[in-house]
């Protein structure tokens, strides 16, 4: 998208005066040039001036409240996603008022989550994710992380899963969570091993952060894992994903280290991730040291080295 296609109101440019306006401006100015919406009442540009004239006059908007009292109203599901896609917008470009919002609101945008239609679903999770940028809020939207998993392990549809996952991400995951991570596990390594790179960073991620609780590395460990699985090891991968991958072997090492782990005789399925990284038969490091001595040493991350180290 060019920018002139973003035909910005001559009145957002004269307000755009301060550093803080200018940055509103420009935080606009990308998401327009990432949106395909067509309702102009709620666009990136026209929430940016809003934003603004709060910022000049200390004067709350209403179009957060606007929003969410619109969502009250039955609506079809195009018009559910698109008023969802414009709360999101406003929680980042209004955070003042985002702020003065209720946890009825959060339970409203969750309640969203059990809507028929995927892409309202998406939509809420993205409005929960925006939220969860307010500490106060982050404990209510933690309420709706089983429902997340659900999500996660029942829908395949990619973009679906890069939205729950980047919110689970961003939140603390409760302790009474744990039973439904060890059931949605397989999934998770699953989303791992497809072709989708957004997916596939913030899969890894969640279970490198997983991998470090004593009560879930064994179902990590264990899981069933594809025959090309070490091909997620391999220069030519992105450097995102394969710096993420990297984190996650060292983890998964560190943990079979540990006391707690060495204390117990744990039993793997032939196929299982832990023979594909730590077996007689795996090829880590051959990967790894193909890591090492590839030209392009910068795409190399230093954790390398010592899971290098944990192979010999």
């Amino acid at each position: 998208m060019d920018l002139t296609d973003l035909k910005l109101p001559k009145g957002v440019v004269g307000l755009a005066t301060g550093a803080g306006a200018i940055y509103l401006l420009y935080k606009a100015i990308k998401a327009g040039m990432n949106s395909h919406s067509s309702d102009a009442s709620a666009s990136p540009v026209c929430i940016a001036r809003l934003a603004i004239e709060r910022e000049r006059h200390g004067k709350d908007s209403g179009e957060l409240r606007r929003l969410l009292n619109s969502l009250e109203n039955k609506q079809d599901e195009y018009s559910k996603g698109m008023i969802l896609h414009s709360i999101t917008r406003c929680v980042y470009l209004l955070e003042a008022e985002a702020s003065t919002c209720t946890f009825e609101d959060i339970r409203l945008v969750g309640s969203l989550l059990d809507d028929k239609d995927n892409s309202v679903k998406i939509q809420a999770l993205n409005a929960l994710k925006a939220f969860s940028g307010i500490r106060k809020f982050r404990l209510k939207i933690q309420e709706h992380s089983i429902k997340v998993l659900e999500l996660i392990s029942t829908v395949w549809d990619s973009e679906l899963h890069i939205a729950g996952l980047r919110l689970l991400n961003g939140l603390p995951l409760p302790d009474f969570a744990h039973p439904q991570l060890r059931r949605v596990m397989p999934s998770l390594m699953e989303i791992l091993q497809t072709d989708s790179i957004l997916a596939q960073v913030q899969a890894v991620r969640l279970l490198s952060h997983l991998a470090q609780k004593n009560d879930l590395l064994y179902d990590i460990l264990n899981c069933q894992v594809h025959s090309n699985f070490l091909n997620l090891f391999q220069s030519t991968q992105p450097g995102s994903l394969l710096f993420e991958v990297l984190v996650f072997a060292e983890r998964l090492s560190e943990g079979r280290s540990s006391p707690h782990y060495r204390a117990v005789n744990w039993q793997y399925n032939e196929q299982s991730l832990h023979e594909a990284l730590f077996g007689d038969e795996s090829r880590l490091a051959d990967r790894l040291l193909a890591l090492v001595i590839h030209p392009e040493e910068e795409k190399i991350p230093f954790n390398v080295f010592s899971l290098l180290s944990c192979q010999f």
